[in-house]
């Protein structure tokens, strides 16, 4: 108990600290704003791609053949060097995103951070590995596409300039018109804390499980989180208290209240 508490003050300090250097959130997609592939499984999604392979007679190694992930399938064919097999397999991917997105679960409090980095006047970005087409889809279905700019996404049948390259995070920066080291990046993975380190931003970590928070930790993270919400609070501690209220509202038909969706797009 002594320790969680510990943690949770930790948490804030680091987190106070990494917001007060920043002017720009980047995001990780899948993870820290949703759940891409809660509908349609990412290994069955790799399972379909190594098919692909199979069909155009490509010679897959068992270990590629039980991949689980999908971006490590297209990875590991762009590595082979036959451009035109990449493409097949990069377009098999992007469908499949696509498809992925319409069943997507939203991350608790991910909603949250984007409209708390708006209201702390910060632009938010995405920055991801998957296609850009599938985190457009997902971010207009759950009316923040207006919130959420610019889009980042893999590049095409190139899997070498995914993230860890720092190219996709050094690509938002100067959309943004941001020196690199004035953004943060929030992510779920170790190549986002790589793909961070690399072009020279803070890197801030969402993470369940405890044992890989140890491991983001050693990997040089500049931040390491449990939850969304604790960086909705930092960014903007009013939002959080917004939340709830909106689930008062969701209770309380007959009174007014206003909720996050009711927020105006940046600009307006």
């Amino acid at each position: 108990m002594v320790h969680d508490r510990l943690s949770v003050r930790r948490t804030r300090a680091d987190l106070n600290r990494l917001l007060g250097k920043v002017g720009a959130v980047l995001l990780d997609v899948d993870g820290p704003v949703c759940n891409s592939f809660a509908g349609y499984p990412a290994p069955q999604i790799a399972a379909e791609l190594v098919d692909v392979l199979r069909r155009r007679s490509v010679d897959v190694p068992p270990d590629l053949a039980s991949e689980p992930d999908p971006l490590e399938v297209l990875r590991r064919t762009g590595a082979a060097g036959d451009y035109g097999v990449t493409r097949v397999v990069e377009d098999a991917l992007c469908e499949a995103e696509r498809r992925a997105v319409e069943t997507a679960a939203p991350t608790p409090y991910g909603r949250e951070v984007i409209v708390a980095a708006r209201q702390a006047g910060m632009p938010a970005a995405a920055v991801s590995n998957n296609s850009a087409d599938a985190v457009t889809a997902y971010l207009a279905a759950h009316r923040l596409a207006e919130h959420v700019s610019p889009v980042i996404g893999r590049a095409y049948a190139d899997p070498a300039r995914m993230k860890p390259n720092p190219e996709p995070i050094l690509q938002a920066a100067r959309t943004l018109e941001i020196p690199p080291r004035l953004c943060v990046l929030v992510g779920d993975s170790l190549s986002d804390i790589e793909g961070a380190q690399a072009a020279g931003i803070l890197g801030n970590r969402i993470r369940e499980s405890r044992a890989k928070i140890a491991t983001f930790q050693f990997a040089g993270a500049d931040a390491v989180i449990t939850s969304m919400g604790d960086l909705a609070q930092a960014l903007h501690p009013d939002c959080l208290r917004r939340s709830s209220a909106c689930k008062w509202r969701s209770e309380n038909p007959s009174r007014k209240l206003q909720t996050l969706e009711s927020y105006p797009p940046p600009g307006a």
